[in-house]
């Protein structure tokens, strides 16, 4: 079958004779088109970075955040189209709001990607409307679900209708990365956008899994990543916020990471690339002294 829908791409509720949804495949093109967004679950937090890619020379520096605050403990990062990236974030923060009015306590970040992953999917499924084109990776620490369960709604995992549990602790880090179809996975490491591939090799060799990367090392492998990921002939921005542990220095806050703490990142990477760059033009030398 061809990979242009050719009559089956006119509306969100057709499918095509070999079972594809043409108009979400075209979300997903317009999402490999965005700039690199990644995050990364660390041991004692989450870290979240994009590459804002800076179009005009007129461009004010450090505005069109890319990164938002969905609540005091969760952040959201989108690539695609901005505007799509807008409106999930404000959607997220209803889901949030409803959450804490209900539960008098912050929304657990499963709970959120379960929400929005539903909300998206919808998107997906009437004529009238046409799918997000954009991925959104979601960060986020559960602080209020490590307090010890005490059978009230909202203060840790259910134990059932009038249930009661003692000495119980869930919660944590949590990192969700939701695509344009409403499908969501939990990640240790998520990558989305233009460079995801190179992102994702990336986020491979550290062995994140093991849960042995601090969130001050997982802020300068971010910046290494994006750097890596990114095409050379395009001038950027980068954008890092960050949630630690209660006990870390955001003290379970999503909050931007500190000027100074993200240029040292920076030139890390930045030497880092130069590095290898080096390495490469030695191997290269050596190959053609051998064929000589």
């Amino acid at each position: 079958m061809t990979s242009i829908g050719t009559g089956y791409d006119l509306s969100n509720s057709v499918f095509s004779p070999d079972g594809r949804n043409f108009q979400v495949e075209y979300a997903v093109k317009a999402v490999e088109n965005g700039g690199t967004a990644i995050g990364i679950r660390c041991k004692d937090g989450v870290v979240l970075a994009v590459e804002k890619l800076i179009t005009s020379k007129l461009l004010k520096p450090g505005a069109n955040k890319r990164i938002a605050t969905v609540d005091r403990n969760v952040g959201i990062v989108s690539s695609g189209l901005v505007p799509d990236g807008r409106h999930f974030v404000s959607r997220a923060r209803d889901e949030a709001a409803s959450w804490r009015k209900t539960y008098k306590g912050p929304i657990p970040t499963s709970a959120l990607a379960n929400r929005l992953g539903g909300y998206v999917q919808a998107y997906t499924l009437y004529s009238s409307v046409r799918p997000f084109g954009v991925t959104s990776i979601v960060g986020g620490w559960d602080s209020e679900t490590e307090l010890s369960v005490d059978g009230q709604v909202g203060t840790g995992p259910s134990v059932g209708a009038g249930g009661k549990a003692k000495d119980l602790k869930a919660g944590g880090p949590g990192l969700y990365m939701i695509e344009p179809s409403g499908l969501y996975w939990g990640y240790y490491g998520a990558a989305t956008g233009k460079g995801r591939q190179a992102a994702k090799a990336e986020l491979e060799k550290l062995d994140l899994p093991a849960g042995n990367l601090s969130l001050l090392e997982g802020v300068k492998e971010a910046a290494r990543i994006i750097y890596v990921a990114h095409e050379e002939d395009k001038d950027f921005e980068l954008e890092m916020t960050w949630i630690s542990s209660l006990d870390g220095p955001t003290k379970g806050r999503h909050e931007e990471v500190p000027r100074e703490l993200l240029e040292e990142a920076e030139k890390a990477a930045k030497a880092a690339l130069e590095g290898e760059d080096e390495e490469e033009e030695e191997k290269t030398g050596e190959g053609e002294q051998m064929e000589e």
